[in-house]
């Protein structure tokens, strides 16, 4: 099997240190095997993403010297697989429309009856406010959701998946209490776009052969939402690399909105691809 592994930004700003990092450790990964290195634009939040920031990525990856099979994936380019890949989870009974937008679910958990906030891999874990709602009365304004309990139950035993990476390195098997209430019923459909990042990566890494997916230790705990949806849709399980994280002098991850250290800025100063690697400690 010929290893490939992929770079997966989003054209919503400018890519700094950290995207760097990542992409330079997917493609050192690649090299190291004989293999083959792709990058994927994840642009579905076409509110937010734009032309320059995607010209931009092509820019500044070429000039740290990577390179990838041309034209790139394009995630708006694909909406329609996306829908199919929902289509199969309803077809199974596995989801329900909702009509809850943040603040009620924010209000629902900080009721004195339910406790604090809990927070997942999905951010704040749904309380199940609209879980029941058949399908037929999904309108243009819900979002889609995975009924998280019957995807846990529909399945004879839950899949595991290999961490190659030191943070969490090992096979580690789904939990099923973990994913009912650790994570709950992410959302597989924002109302705004008709998909969500969980089913347009699963989709994708399949399409694209993935072997490996190389990126941040901020999206381990996704992971379990990621090989639970791959298994559902009888797609293959990649093994997965997850590293650690740049972060500034603070400990704090580094954001988009860190436009000092965007690589384009290091460029603009006279930095070369070697400088970048040694501020990123390759």
């Amino acid at each position: 099997m010929i290893y490939r592994t992929r770079f997966a930004p989003s054209p919503t700003g400018p890519l700094h240190l950290g995207h760097a990092f990542s992409a330079l450790t997917a493609h050192d990964r690649a090299v190291a095997r004989g293999g083959r290195f792709l990058l994927r634009i994840e642009d579905i939040d076409t509110a937010r993403a734009r032309p320059e920031w995607e010209a931009q990525i092509y820019d500044d990856l070429a000039w740290l010297g990577l390179d990838w099979p041309r034209p790139a994936l394009r995630q708006s380019q694909r909406l329609p697989v996306y829908a199919g890949a929902l289509d199969r989870l309803t077809t199974m009974g596995l989801t329900y429309p909702c009509r809850c937008r943040r603040g009620d679910i924010r209000a629902t958990l900080s009721a004195p009856q339910a406790g604090a906030p809990v927070q997942g891999p999905d951010g704040l874990i749904y309380p199940g406010t609209c879980r029941g709602r058949p399908m037929a009365e999904a309108g243009p304004g819900d979002a889609i959701r995975l009924d998280m309990a019957r995807a846990v139950a529909v399945l004879p035993a839950l899949p595991a998946f290999t961490e190659t990476g030191a943070l969490h390195g090992g096979v580690h098997r789904l939990d099923p209490q973990a994913l009912i209430t650790g994570v709950g019923d992410v959302v597989l459909a924002r109302r705004d776009i008709g998909t969500s990042y969980h089913v347009a990566v699963v989709v994708d890494d399949a399409h694209q052969g993935i072997t490996e997916v190389v990126r941040g230790a901020d999206l381990f705990e996704a992971t379990q939402i990621h090989v639970l949806l791959q298994t559902l849709l009888a797609l293959p399980v990649p093994e997965y690399h997850h590293h650690r994280l740049i972060t500034d002098e603070t400990g704090k991850r580094l954001a988009k909105r860190d436009d000092a250290r965007a690589i384009a800025a290091y460029r603009a100063e006279g930095a070369s691809p070697a400088d970048i690697r040694a501020l990123v400690g390759l």
